[in-house]
């Protein structure tokens, strides 16, 4: 008997017999039909997201070299300080290369690995056991976009079971919040503020928000998004502000609330103290946090690629499950990390946030120099206020002024409209750049605001 006939008559004799529950040639539904995923036709009418511009910006500065050949341009747009930095030091990438030869190249855990999650609970962190929460609450994930896509997805499941409703970010967010929630089923509110105040996040603007999900076809709000400092505008939160504003999203019905700490790191004060920002919230609040940080910025690993999250351990089950589907970080990725939290970070970031706080000074100093309003926290960022110049201009937003500045003048920074109209008449301002290329930057910047 040849394989088919045999194979035929082995199926035959299974349907025959009903084993395996099902008949030969019939197709079978993976999940029961009560489960199946409903019927959703929003696809067809969801606005196509477009491709990010902040990967494009410094492509203008292209036309100014044309004209100026061997000329000096300033890239203040960018948010890696590896490309405009040191980086990552050589020591590290070392030590990640001989971690990687001595783990070898099989697959990892969807979380990463037993040893990442230590590294970030014991060398990062050192979070005491008096929180409850240890490596069972960490999951690595390949950079902060991975991490917010996991996280986006596992507050609509965990929360109130269902898409469409409202991830709420603040009035003018980083770029990728406005698109990033959209791409996976969420929706995106930005919350109310005033420009004169930064744009700052309040407990009235939360409940505003849940009004307004509301009235919307009974929709709700599956996450609130808290960074700190920001992107774009570089604002910081005080811890105490941050617990202020999750408690007051708590009681508006807001399943998770998401803090943003990737920049918290590059400061010439403190970072966040995780041991003290869980120890002020209580068992059932703590379970409804979700944080993220990470090398991507403060050790200029922009295109290594490793972040990681810390929530409770049903959020993390959560999304190490469907990681195991999808994407699993690189080994690579957590080597670095491991290398450096057990450096001391403080040591290993040294060559990005000690030249980025001394920036800092510089864009302080010069910004009230010339009486620009701006907005500068902490982070890499300055927001700057070109209302002035746009107008002086005419204008229409500040990214007419972007094309101006990067092609003119060779100097290229982000215009605010780019995160959204309410930024309309700003420009972000990256000083993740030596001191002295960030003065020399501004004082290009200067020449041209005042040549318009």
């Amino acid at each position: 008997m040849d394989e088919i006939a045999a194979n035929s008559q082995w199926e035959a004799e299974l349907t025959e017999n009903g084993q395996h529950g099902f008949e030969a040639g019939k197709p079978e539904l993976v999940v029961d039909a009560a489960q199946l995923i409903g019927l959703d036709t929003s696809p067809r009418t969801m606005l196509p997201i477009p491709g990010s511009r902040m990967f494009e910006i410094n492509e203008a500065l292209k036309v100014y070299l044309d004209r100026e050949p061997g000329g000096t341009v300033f890239d203040a747009s960018q948010g890696d300080g590896g490309a405009s930095l040191p980086g990552v030091s050589r020591e590290l990438l070392d030590a990640a290369h001989k971690m990687h030869l001595e783990h070898g190249t099989g697959y990892d855990k969807p979380f990463g690995t037993p040893a990442y999650r230590r590294a970030v609970v014991e060398d990062y962190w050192g979070l005491d056991a008096a929180t409850g929460w240890g490596p069972t609450n960490v999951v690595a994930c390949q950079g902060g976009r991975d991490a917010l896509v996991k996280s986006y997805d596992a507050a609509q499941f965990l929360g109130h079971g269902r898409h469409g409703d409202f991830v709420v970010v603040s009035r003018v967010p980083w770029i990728s919040y406005n698109w990033g929630p959209y791409s996976v089923g969420a929706n995106v509110m930005l919350a109310p503020g005033q420009e004169d105040q930064a744009w700052t996040l309040t407990p009235e603007a939360i409940n505003a928000c849940a009004e307004t999900a509301n009235a919307l076809g009974e929709r709700r709000i599956a996450m609130l998004v808290i960074t700190s400092p920001d992107n774009p505008t570089g604002r910081s939160m005080s811890p105490e502000r941050q617990i202020e504003l999750a408690r007051a999203a708590f009681a508006a019905g807001v399943p998770y609330v998401f803090f943003d700490w990737v920049y918290h790191r590059v400061t010439d004060g403190e970072p966040h103290d995780l041991n003290a920002f869980l120890g002020a919230l209580d068992p059932a609040e703590r379970e409804r946090c979700i944080f993220l940080d990470g090398i991507t910025k403060s050790l200029g690993a922009s295109n290594i690629r490793n972040a990681h999250l810390v929530a409770s351990e049903k959020v993390i089950k959560f999304i190490q499950s469907r990681a195991s589907h999808a994407v699993i970080p690189s080994f690579y990725s957590l080597a670095v990390a491991m290398a450096a939290y057990r450096m001391g970070f403080n040591k290993a970031a040294a060559p990005i946030i000690k030249p980025t706080n001394a920036s800092r000074a510089v864009v302080a100093d010069f910004l009230e120099g010339h009486e620009i309003n701006h907005i500068l926290g902490k982070g890499y960022y300055a927001f700057l206020d070109m209302t002035p110049w746009i107008e002086k201009a005419g204008y229409a937003d500040s990214a007419e002024l972007g094309s101006t500045l990067a092609e003119t003048f060779g100097i290229a920074v982000v215009p605010g409209v780019y995160f959204s109209d309410f930024g309309k008449n700003w420009i972000r301002f990256s000083y993740a750049l030596p001191p002295e290329v960030t003065r020399d930057a501004l004082d290009r910047l200067w020449l041209a605001l005042s040549s318009l």
